[in-house]
């Protein structure tokens, strides 16, 4: 394997996608890494343990010592493998650990002994993960931001679907961002979600430097947070309005609610058990908003949206769903959006339909890149 250097230059490794192996322990892995990374720790949790509490109490090098005795013989044989074997297959890759030392140097040199040269991160994983962290504060002061507001259905992502200057935040959260938002497969962590955020934007502007659009948004995005600088910067855009009439908010939400995401349950749990989940959750999340509904009206709705449930299952029929739908939609959605979106009128650029809006915003950024 040709040699090559250690490298600072984190937006080229973000931007190429490169593989990394991330040498932290289990437990810091999974509290967030970098995109495109492996865990292949240098330690499990018990020997990080074990080690950190010697160098508290013995100093650094005795710890170093310990952790040579933990990781030795065929334990030591077989992690050098699995790094190896990464390296091989990816040749273009990089290491690192939390701060770009002891563990990422001892990795690299035990992978030297048996003949493969790796390059490091200078650095680390703190050091890009600071890099990704002022990447978005800096974006988010000095960027150009439109934001597509519009009542729930009037299909928001569907026009960020079909333009390039735009950054999918509930794509990267993986989740709808709404009551009944919560996807299959579960969110990032809230780590994972701001460093593919950062990626994101870093990528983006490779492209162009001209408005960019997000989903207008609240600050939680299911159980994830939006960095608060970005947030701030979103309360203060110009805003576009999506408007679409109730009889195709009804079928966009029926094809997202419905049918998409019954069937992202049978895919993942099977035909009788994921509709069972399906259903499990969608009565869970009606009921998770009962007192902002108020309980008379959430009990009508529930036995709307039960009904549905029934006929969809037994005759694989979906169209009571419309019931529940337009009433949540009317009775629930509009009013709480029309309150806030009331508050923000000064700041409404232009309103539209999908095509109306993908148009606008073309003719926008023509006049504004």
């Amino acid at each position: 394997m040709t040699q090559r250097p250690d490298t600072d230059d984190y937006a080229a490794i973000l931007l190429a996608d490169s593989p990394l192996i991330d040498t932290r322990a289990p437990i810091e892995y999974a509290k967030g890494g970098l995109p495109n990374s492996i865990n292949l720790p240098l330690m499990s949790d018990e020997e990080r343990e074990k080690v950190g509490t010697c160098y508290k109490q013995q100093g650094q090098q005795k710890a170093i010592e310990l952790g040579h005795q933990l990781v030795s013989g065929e334990l030591k044989q077989q992690r050098v493998k699995a790094w190896t074997d990464f390296a091989q297959r990816h040749p273009e890759g990089y290491i690192y650990c939390f701060r770009g030392g002891l563990r990422s140097n001892t990795s690299r040199q035990w992978m030297r002994d048996v003949g493969v040269d790796y390059p490091l991160i200078k650095g680390g994983y703190k050091a890009v993960r600071r890099y990704l962290i002022d990447l978005i504060d800096q974006q988010a002061a000095e960027h150009p931001w439109l934001i597509l507001s519009g009542r729930t259905g009037t299909g928001k992502t569907r026009v960020l679907d079909r333009i390039e200057a735009c950054i999918d935040l509930e794509g990267l959260a993986n989740h709808r961002g709404s009551s009944f938002g919560r996807r299959v497969k579960p969110q990032p962590t809230q780590i994972d979600f701001e460093n593919a955020l950062g990626v994101a934007m870093l990528k983006k502007l490779q492209q162009d430097q001209g408005p960019w659009m997000l989903e207008d948004e609240s600050r939680l995005i299911g159980r994830l947070s939006l960095p608060l600088s970005l947030h701030e910067a979103m309360g203060q855009a110009p805003i576009v309005v999506l408007e679409e009439p109730m009889a195709l908010r009804i079928e966009q939400v029926r094809a997202d609610y419905v049918e998409d995401l019954c069937a992202e349950y049978v895919s993942h749990y099977g035909e009788q058990a994921g509709f069972q989940s399906y259903a499990d959750y969608m009565l869970q999340s009606l009921h998770r908003v009962r007192k902002r509904l108020g309980l008379e009206r959430h009990e009508q709705i529930r036995a709307l949206m039960q009904q549905a449930l029934d006929q969809h299952r037994q005759h694989q029929d979906i169209s009571l769903h419309d019931q529940w739908i337009e009433a949540m939609l009317s009775q629930y959605y509009d009013p709480m959006y029309d309150y806030q979106l009331s508050k923000k009128q000064e700041r409404v650029l232009f309103r539209g339909n999908q095509q109306q809006v993908i148009d606008w915003f073309a003719d926008y950024r023509r006049q504004h890149s």
